[in-house]
């Protein structure tokens, strides 16, 4: 486990963020959600404290402590005062090293994670996520959500978790301390019991005992499009492709494009579908920042009556980068958007402690964020234009909504 203090006057506030390798990505085929169970249960119990005394610690000292899974990673984060520290960070490594796993815990996740599923299913914008994610990775890394599948989270036991459990002491992790926060709390970390197996755990790599599908291959896709029905009068509109790592020296350029395609009101998604066309209720981009292969997708909610020419304008939009890129009158703009990203991501201890666990988590440099405000100086059109070319181009369709419109929409599509 990899230790980095950043320490600045924040009111005697300190953020913990602890980042372990794999996630969702991690999970079996017949097991899609069990990394989400883990993560939302071991906080439920650890070490010598039960549910209630956890929660009692916690909510005694005002502190805030979850555990989330991403696709990546799990990621826990702990927020209190620098007084607390020593009486709380213990609860961090017994989370990892000495879970209690207890039934009827385990359970209550189960309900509330297939609760949450279903809420989600009830959004025409989530069916054609689903469809699409589903449609380009397969049982790749990143084809299903994090929350996993009904079907399989009803099947999952805490025999199942036990072996994943086991082996979060043997993954690599990055643990970020921001804010204000004791001289000496690397070494109390150092010589805490609650630490003391994680730390040796890390001479015995060999003892993973699950499988990570990061590096899984994806299927060749059958087909570049998908369709959900839903009786709905709202027509949801993706179109996109997976792209390449965050890691890869193109991403910047991409990043670039999602800036200028959908963020703030000077974008080009909005300018055309919503000031010039007025076609769509929103419009956007979606893409993340991922380890592996990287969704970049541009969205769109219209109604019945403007499908059509709705998926006519992004289909316009999408072809506009690819042959033009980003006109250079435009390109300053654009960057200082970026640049704005940025900086709006890193207001405060949480957000800054959970930024650099998380670029570590996924084998980047701490100082990666400077580095990348360094390149954007050199970046010009012509290089924005050449990344859009080779990776933007023949991307797919899902839609969602009543099976006439969408039908109507799959046969513009495929003219």
């Amino acid at each position: 486990m990899r230790i980095i203090l950043d320490k600045y006057n924040s009111k005697k506030i300190m953020a913990v963020k602890l980042w372990i390798e794999d996630g969702s990505r991690a999970d079996p085929n017949e097991g899609k959600g069990i990394h989400q169970i883990l993560s939302s249960t071991i906080s439920r119990g650890c070490g010598p404290y039960n549910n209630n005394q956890i929660a009692e610690i916690v909510e005694s000292s005002g502190s805030i402590l979850n555990c989330e899974t991403f696709e990546d990673g799990i990621l826990i984060s702990l927020k209190c005062i620098s007084d607390d520290a020593y009486k709380l960070l213990p609860l961090i490594g017994y989370m990892i090293s000495k879970p209690l796993l207890e039934t009827d815990q385990i359970e209550l996740e189960k309900d509330l994670t297939i609760k949450a599923i279903k809420r989600q299913k009830e959004s025409s914008y989530q069916q054609a996520f689903d469809g699409w994610r589903q449609m380009i990775y397969k049982s790749g890394p990143y084809g299903h959500d994090p929350l996993g599948s009904v079907d399989d989270l009803y099947k999952i036991n805490r025999e199942n978790i036990l072996p994943l459990a086991n082996s979060l002491i043997y993954r690599k992790k990055n643990l970020v301390i921001t804010g204000s926060f004791p001289s000496d709390i690397e070494e109390f970390i150092k010589e805490s019991i609650a630490f003391q197996e994680v730390k040796t755990s890390a001479l015995e790599p060999n003892k993973i005992g699950y499988i990570s599908k990061c590096n899984k291959s994806y299927s060749n896709l059958k087909s570049d499009f998908c369709i959900r029905y839903s009786d709905t009068k709202q027509i949801v509109l993706l179109l996109g492709k997976s792209t390449i790592s965050y890691n890869n020296q193109s991403d910047v350029l991409l990043r670039l494009i999602s800036c200028y395609l959908g963020y703030g009101m000077s974008s080009l998604l909005f300018k055309i579908l919503r000031e010039k066309h007025g076609v769509v209720y929103e419009a956007g981009v979606y893409h993340p920042i991922r380890e592996n292969k990287t969704p970049f997708v541009i969205h769109a909610s219209t109604t019945i009556e403007k499908a059509i020419f709705t998926i006519k304008l992004l289909k316009e939009c999408w072809n506009t980068i690819i042959e033009s890129g980003i006109p250079e009158e435009e390109l300053e703009l654009v960057k200082t958007k970026f640049k704005g990203q940025i900086a709006h991501s890193l207001q405060s201890t949480s957000q800054i402690a959970e930024r650099k666990a998380h670029l570590l988590g996924i084998g980047m440099e701490i100082n990666h964020d400077s580095k990348l405000l360094m390149r954007l100086e050199n970046v010009n059109s012509k290089d924005i234009k050449n990344a859009a070319e080779r990776y933007l181009l023949n991307p797919s369709l899902s839609v969602c909504g009543r099976k006439k419109i969408v039908d109507n929409v799959i046969n513009e599509w495929k003219s």
